[in-house]
């Protein structure tokens, strides 16, 4: 089903023959609302797609823009959902899909330093990835400068509003000097661009910078991926897992032991076991055990 809008087909698509081309993590607060909004009044405005073809010649769709609401009729149950259908190439559907997510207001540093990249990577020039994201030229032109150094953590300190830009190129181009990097931060404080706990916050960034580099990827680590927040997150939810079985087992085998330690004293009682016990050369028992069986008896007794 379809209908023309402005121009535009609007379709009816499975959401199982959707592909997102440029995926991002979403703010779980935000996305709940989306749901809420959609299961409310519905579907307000269509997501856009370009379609192609699959290998088996069946038509399938690629995600430009709007996969917070691809997400949330997906997670409403829905199994179609309203699509703009554009027809433009599979690279410049990405480069739209990046523009659009870039253009927005609420975005991370590291989504814009990959966009970015990505777009200068692709041979796009300042002007037209100025044009395609809604920042001014000079402070692409600067971003890119950064970027083509290395300085992710001086780039996330830009676009977190710790560090102005201006300062960030003059810090970098201060190299690993110390004493120029101290002359930079001098200036910029008498000039009144970095104060308090700016400053502060300043100084720490470009000390995590001299001890772990100016990427967040180690460099010559032995190919273990980067540290993230989702990662510490999986893996202390993986130990507390683990944590939570071990307690388990434990439990289990400390029942196990009472049953056996019970067992043992009646049948150690038995003067005919005991016997049978010896005849076989099995008068012994591990210690652990005995002392059990013997606690277990001498406080039967009181």
């Amino acid at each position: 089903m379809s209908r023309p809008v402005a121009g535009k087909e609007v379709r009816v698509i499975p959401i199982a023959r959707i592909a997102v081309l440029n995926p991002r993590e979403r703010n779980s607060e935000v996305f709940a609302e989306i749901v809420q909004s959609i299961r409310d009044v519905g579907l307000k405005k269509p997501i856009t797609v370009t379609s192609a073809l699959d290998s088996d010649g069946v038509e399938c769709f690629k995600l430009v823009c709007g996969e917070g609401r691809l997400k949330a009729v997906a997670h409403l149950g829905e199994t179609q959902i309203a699509a703009i259908v554009i027809e433009v190439s599979e690279e410049d559907a990405f480069i739209m899909s990046l523009a659009e997510n870039l253009a927005r207001r609420r975005y991370r540093p590291i989504e814009l330093l990959t966009g970015i990249r990505v777009l200068h990577s692709k041979g796009y020039a300042i002007a037209e990835i100025s044009r395609k994201t809604g920042l001014s030229r000079e402070y692409v032109k600067d971003l890119v400068l950064l970027i083509s150094q290395g300085e992710d953590r001086i780039l996330a300190a830009v676009e977190c509003g710790t560090l102005p830009m201006r300062a960030a190129i003059d810090i970098v181009d201060a190299g690993d000097d110390d004493a120029a990097l101290q002359t930079t931060l001098h200036e910029a404080y008498n000039s009144g661009v970095l104060r308090g706990r700016q400053l502060l916050e300043v100084r720490k960034v470009i000390k995590q910078r001299a001890l772990f580099g100016k990427t967040y990827t180690r460099r010559g680590s032995s190919g273990h991926p980067p540290v993230t927040t989702h990662s510490l997150v999986r893996t202390y939810q993986q130990e507390v897992d683990r944590q939570r079985i071990v307690v388990r087992k434990g439990t289990q085998v400390q029942e196990r032991l009472l049953i056996v330690t019970s067992a043992m004293r009646k049948l150690l009682a038995d003067e005919n076991f005991v016997t049978l016990l010896r005849a076989e050369g099995l008068e012994t028992l591990p210690k652990y055990l005995a002392e059990k069986i013997h606690a277990a008896h001498a406080g039967g007794r009181k």
